[in-house]
């Protein structure tokens, strides 16, 4: 379908571990979309599974390969999962100094502000950011509302968005729009569906040929997010879908064990129009590898061995510090 601009995923719920990076590159420019990944600290009770772990050091490994050739690394928001920290975290971020600095030294980082349209957990990560990982770019520039030009090619960030419904706690996040010529790729990390209708009417105006979407947190529903703001992002996603011709649906609803079911309306609105609807995986031609929602099947079917054990048992700041044996 793009000619122009080739989209490679990188790390997803689809692939294993929460988090949405992206590759992206013209005959202009390399880009990296939000280079972080994270695990669930704790699902159902239990801890990452070594798969899990095993799925991580793959998607840390293409993270950081990709990050040796591109040009620029964007971040559209300060979760764990959308940026690497330089603190050693081992147990949920795969992360370290060594870490962060082979993805951000030398390039030109694009970020979401800390001073403005921020919660009060992301100014301060975005402050630590500025002075630890950051520190390596070749230039840091806030990205809220900018375009940035390479060539023929077009780095478009949006005024901050709700991550999620209107006036989240949660904060703001920025999208990216990447453009050459006639084609057009936009990356909505935690918009969720998009929850908030006016960021689906932003989306729909730039017109793109490809959306990378973070679908609604539908295994939240009913205790920490509110019933009426999944469906509306789940309509707002059926909505999408209908207008753009191809949409990898990623992260958050990809923790929900029904989601294929919940998702069917939107595959059947996107079919109606001949448009196409894919997770990360499958997008990249691969199969998916779910694996959160499965945790406890995991650790019922598959036990870990003697030395994991060992190690899931220490205090979580010595798990931290030390890689889990796997």
């Amino acid at each position: 379908m793009l000619k122009k601009i080739k989209v490679a995923p990188l790390a997803a719920e689809s692939l294993g571990v929460r988090s949405m990076c992206t590759y992206v590159e013209t005959s202009d420019v390399k880009v990296l979309l939000d280079a972080g990944a994270s695990l669930a600290p704790n699902r159902f009770g239990y801890p990452p599974h070594p798969k899990e772990y095993k799925a991580m050091a793959e998607c840390r490994k293409r993270v950081s390969k990709a990050a040796e050739e591109a040009d620029v690394v964007t971040l559209s928001h300060y979760h764990f999962d959308h940026h690497t920290p330089s603190y050693i975290d081992w147990f949920c971020n795969w992360s370290s100094a060594d870490v962060a600095k082979k993805i951000y030294e030398g390039k030109l980082v694009l970020v979401k502000s800390y001073r403005s349209m921020v919660n009060f957990s992301q100014r301060r990560r975005g402050w630590m950011f500025k002075k630890t990982g950051g520190s390596y770019a070749e230039r840091l520039e806030i990205a809220d509302s900018r375009t940035f030009e390479f060539g023929d090619t077009k780095l478009r960030f949006s005024d901050p968005v709700f991550h999620g419904p209107e006036n989240s706690a949660l904060g703001w996040i920025l999208m990216t729009t990447i453009e050459r010529g006639d084609e057009k790729v936009l990356f909505a990390s935690d918009v969720q569906g998009p929850m908030h209708s006016p960021t689906l009417n932003i989306i729909l105006s730039e017109g793109p040929q490809l959306v990378i979407m973070g679908g609604p947190p539908t295994y939240l529903a009913g205790f920490r997010v509110k019933n009426e703001h999944i469906q509306q992002g789940m309509q707002n996603l059926e909505s999408l879908v209908k207008k753009v011709q191809t949409t990898v649906l990623e992260h958050h609803i990809l923790r929900d064990e029904r989601w294929r079911s919940l998702v069917q309306p939107v595959f059947d609105a996107a079919s109606e129009t001949g448009h196409k609807v894919f997770t990360a995986a499958e997008f990249a031609g691969k199969k998916n590898n779910l694996l959160e929602f499965r945790r406890r099947q995991l650790f019922e079917s598959e036990s870990p061995d003697p030395e994991f054990e060992k190690w899931v048992k220490l205090p979580q700041p010595k798990r931290k510090m030390a890689k889990p044996p796997i």
